[in-house]
C-alpha cells in the first residue's frame, strides 16, 4: 500500500518545518496522534526515535532514516511481518508559501493483507494530518 497527499500552506516554509519537527507537538495539531514521546535525546534527527499513539491501531516505535533539515525528513516501524515507511517533504513556493506532501508506505509480505482492514483508516489519519498541519501553520501566531 502506498498513499500520499498534497496541501498548499499560506505560511512560510521556516514556519512549516518548525512545527512538523517539533514531533512531540503533533498532538495539538493532529487529531489522528494521540500521544508522540520522543525517545531520543536532542533535536530530531537520522537515528531518533519517537513513540507514537494514536487511536485504533497500536503503539509504534518510529526511527528517523532520512533527514534535509528544514525540508524532508522520513521515519519508519518495523514489525515482523511489515514495515510502515511515513515521509514529509517541504517545497518552497515562495516567501511564506509552500506545498506539504506526506506520504505512507506499508511493505512486506503481510502488507497487503493488512492493507484490507486497515488501509482506509491509514488514508484517514495522513489526510487528518495534512489538513491540521495546515490550518495550524495558517493561524495567526498565539
Amino acid at each position: 500500500m502506498r498513499y500520499e497527499v498534497t496541501v498548499n500552506v499560506a505560511a512560510a516554509p521556516e514556519r512549516v518545518w518548525t512545527v512538523l519537527a517539533d514531533i512531540e507537538g503533533w498532538p495539538r495539531w493532529a487529531v489522528s496522534k494521540a500521544g508522540v514521546r520522543l525517545l531520543s535525546d536532542g533535536a530530531v534527527a537520522v537515528g531518533s526515535e519517537a513513540e507514537v499513539r494514536q487511536p485504533k491501531l497500536a503503539a509504534e516505535v518510529w526511527q528517523v532514516t532520512e533527514m534535509e533539515a528544514g525540508r524532508s525528513f522520513a521515519w519508519r516501524s518495523l514489525n515482523p511481518a511489515f514495515t510502515t515507511i511515513s515521509t514529509h517533504r517541504i517545497e518552497p513556493l515562495g516567501a511564506d508559501r509552500c506545498r506539504v506532501v506526506l506520504g505512507v508506505r506499508l511493505k512486506g509480505f503481510m502488507a497487503p493483507l493488512l492493507a484490507l482492514p486497515y488501509g482506509k483508516l491509514i488514508r484517514r489519519y495522513v489526510d487528518i494530518e495534512a489538513a491540521g498541519l495546515k490550518r495550524f501553520c495558517e493561524a495567526p501566531a498565539r
